[in-house]
């Protein structure tokens, strides 16, 4: 059974930041947060686009309380577009005051949010002490010809899902194996799907619970 959506108002440096909570269904213990970015705020990016949504609901089924949230700029979220800086910033402090210290986390991006969402993570997987245990990073259409995307630290590839269309005439597939290959990071590729995915976002989120609900392979 679906639960309804929450309105959330957060705090970041910029000012108040809008957000979503998508709980799990009702009577399921969360398993941690998850929070998902949007694409690029100049471009129309919002926590409304329909891939980020997808993504944030398929976490919600999987049992995590999935967060979205408009970056800085876009609509009632306070500040302007900072090219990618303060939009990390934005993310890591929704991350603070909706997860508590030691609880599971899952981000996830969308396009411009898969940037900011690497980013965040790279935070995590470089502290001595992370604040929390990063368990899956998720990653649709990733804006690898677009901006200086940090690679996946490689104890995180098994816990990874990077997803992208065949024919996406935004962010070329070829840009984003050229970004994956050094890591041999894995690429999943729906065939004949383009940037939005337009007509397939219900594979899309059966994809996405797929990788939340399988537990990686032993070594």
């Amino acid at each position: 059974m679906s639960t309804p959506t929450h309105t959330l108002t957060l705090q970041g440096s910029a000012g108040p930041i809008e957000a979503l909570l998508d709980p799990p269904p009702e009577g399921t213990a969360p398993q941690g947060v998850a929070v998902i970015a949007h694409p690029h705020p100049l471009q129309g990016g919002t926590m409304q686009n329909k891939v980020v949504q997808t993504l944030a609901r398929a976490c919600a089924q999987a049992g995590w309380q999935a967060i979205r949230f408009n970056f800085r700029g876009v609509g009632a979220s306070a500040g302007s577009y900072d090219e990618g800086r303060g939009e990390t910033g934005d993310m890591l402090a929704v991350i603070e005051q909706v997860a508590a210290p030691g609880q599971p986390l899952v981000l996830g991006g969308f396009s411009f949010g898969t940037f900011v969402a690497c980013n965040a993570a790279h935070t995590f997987t470089q502290a001595a002490s992370p604040a929390h245990p990063l368990k899956h990073l998720l990653l649709v259409g990733t804006a690898a010809s677009r901006f200086a995307i940090p690679p996946v630290d490689a104890a995180l590839h098994a816990h990874t899902l990077v997803l992208h269309g065949e024919h996406d005439d935004v962010i070329p597939l070829a840009d984003v194996l050229a970004w994956a290959r050094p890591q041999t990071l894995p690429v999943t590729v729906v065939p004949g799907g383009g940037h939005f995915f337009h007509g397939q976002l219900s594979l899309l989120k059966r994809l996405v619970l797929q990788q939340l609900q399988t537990p990686p392979a032993a070594h």
